[in-house]
């Protein structure tokens, strides 16, 4: 099952084990089973240190746990761990092998003095790019902690287990049985709803700290650029962190990315987190800022978060980003994550023989109906203008597939559903008036992004469409507040534009600073 590259790549992987480890497998006498001894036994064969048993009593079959010998496994995988969750495979086999987990010193202790059980299961897909971080996650806390039992499930592997538990996005997280989570979950996250108190001691201790001389808010490439540029100057730099990466990290092929040729979202946020954590910034995850005060220029302005810290910066940067465009439909936050859908490749498989519609004729929403036609039963392509906007070269892809209608001129009215799903779409035609109803089991909205930027109405100037304006240099309306990336009104939301908006509000900042009288 793997090749011969990948077979010495983990071999080099393997021998960084420190103690024995075995894989523990759950198997019945379906075709699934065959391929996973084998697959187990072809990565048993490449250490000595890796032993294989087939006497697992896993519920869910075929699966298999990676344990210590002697230990009851507490990290479970029901399903092929193949395409983007390899890596989660792999550093389960070094972590429980004694590989150190690369977490803060403070974060292990956390997640090892938890009290309680904690019973973990994680519905995934192997084509989500987000499922991989949660249970890399949760399987390091796994490790530090006898406590938590992760199992991941495919859930293109265990269809029944998907209906049954009314599975319609991933990743999906389950804890003691109950509903926990649903979408991209840091192990910070995680922990912060585990342990109660967390989020006010952060909240203390964040206010704790002496004024900075930059501020930075938001952790995507303009944020992250912003950061290291005044790092770099050697002046004392902040940033609040909602999650590093951003937009970024629901991105999941970057083919754009001057001198890099191709990359994925979650990579390149991985990478911008690696980069911050060169340079002296104090780095504040899971903080979303809901308040700035600015006065004059030179005087200090405070940023208040949403957890009830309050924070002094002598000048701020804005780089909250944006996020997915809604429909604004009666339906449609009822029906979030229950058929409404935002990522076409994480939950595509999922609608798997269904029918579904993508609303959205630009490269994202007609890039999405190409992906899904390959899975789904049909797609319908739904455009609110008169033509399509997507490229040619799509266009004409699109044009090619059999399973794909696509409604120019039509605007979505509705998102109906049976009170746990999205059974139907109601549409209009508006040239016409006609309103039809779509019998759908899925819906992929992708119609653009809306800037992050609702709590600063009233703050400083923005647009009609919400963003901040900037002049050429990044000064917003507020003196000493500056602004970068997706959430401006720059004319293009590229990643590039953002790296360097972020550059730029950087150095007008550390201008600002030092033409302040006195304050140099």
């Amino acid at each position: 099952m793997l090749d011969q590259s990948i077979k010495a790549q983990l071999s080099g992987y393997l021998e960084k084990l420190q103690r024995p480890i075995e894989l523990v497998a759950s198997l019945d006498a379906s075709e699934k089973a065959e391929e996973m001894r084998a697959f187990l036994g072809e990565i048993a064969a490449l250490s000595d240190r890796v032993s294989m048993r087939e006497d697992g009593q896993n519920r869910l079959r075929p699966s298999f746990s990676v344990a210590l010998p002697g230990e009851a496994p507490r990290i479970h995988f029901a399903g092929l761990p193949m395409g983007h969750e390899f890596t989660s495979l792999v550093l389960a086999l070094l972590q429980t092998g004694g590989h150190p987990v690369k977490l803060e010193e403070s974060l292990i202790r956390q997640i090892s003095g938890l009290p309680g059980t904690f019973r973990f299961e994680i519905f995934i897909s192997l084509s989500c790019h987000n499922c991989p971080d949660v249970v890399q996650a949760l399987n390091s806390m796994a490790v530090l902690n006898p406590a938590f039992e992760v199992t991941m499930i495919d859930g293109g592997a265990f269809p029944a287990e998907v209906e049954e538990r009314r599975i319609m996005a991933v990743p999906t997280v389950f804890l003691n049985g109950e509903a926990f989570g649903q979408g991209r979950m840091s192990v910070e996250e995680i922990i912060a709803r585990l342990d109660t108190g967390a989020s006010e001691r952060a909240a203390e201790e964040i206010s704790a700290k002496a004024p900075f001389d930059v501020l930075v808010i938001g952790g995507g490439p303009a944020g992250s650029t912003a950061a290291i540029y005044e790092a770099r100057k050697g002046i004392r730099t902040g940033m609040l962190v909602e999650r590093f990466g951003g937009q970024v990290m629901d991105t999941l092929s970057i083919e754009n990315f001057i001198s890099v040729k191709k990359t994925e979202g979650p990579k390149l946020g991985a990478a911008l987190e690696a980069h911050v954590a060169q340079y002296d910034v104090d780095v504040m995850k899971l903080q979303r800022a809901n308040a700035i005060k600015a006065g004059a220029a030179g005087e200090l302005i405070t940023v208040e978060t949403e957890s009830g810290a309050s924070l002094k910066t002598r000048a701020l940067i804005l780089a909250t980003g944006a996020r997915w465009r809604e429909m604004n439909v009666p339906g449609e936050r009822e029906y979030k994550t229950k058929g409404v859908c935002f990522c076409p490749h994480c939950d595509g498989p999922l609608f798997t023989g269904k029918r579904v519609a993508v609303i959205g004729g630009g490269n994202s929403g007609v890039e999405a109906a190409i992906d899904l036609a390959g899975i789904v039963a049909h797609v319908t392509l739904i455009e609110f203008d008169t033509q399509l906007r997507a490229d040619a070269v799509l266009q004409e892809k699109l044009k090619g597939l059999p399973n794909v209608n696509v409604r120019l001129n039509t605007q979505t009215t509705e998102v109906i559903g049976d009170g746990e799903k999205v059974t139907a779409l109601s549409c209009q035609d508006r040239a016409s008036g006609e309103t039809q109803t779509l019998e759908i089991s899925g819906i992929f909205v992708q119609i653009g992004l809306l800037p992050s930027t609702e709590w600063l109405k009233g703050t400083l100037e923005l647009t009609p469409r919400g963003e901040i304006v900037v002049d050429a240099k990044g000064q917003t309306s507020l003196p000493g507040v500056f602004a970068a990336g997706d959430c401006t009104n720059s004319p293009y939301k590229q990643i590039v534009i953002a790296l360097g908006s972020g550059a730029t509000a950087a150095l007008s900042a550390f201008d600002y600073l030092i033409r302040m009288p006195g304050k140099g």
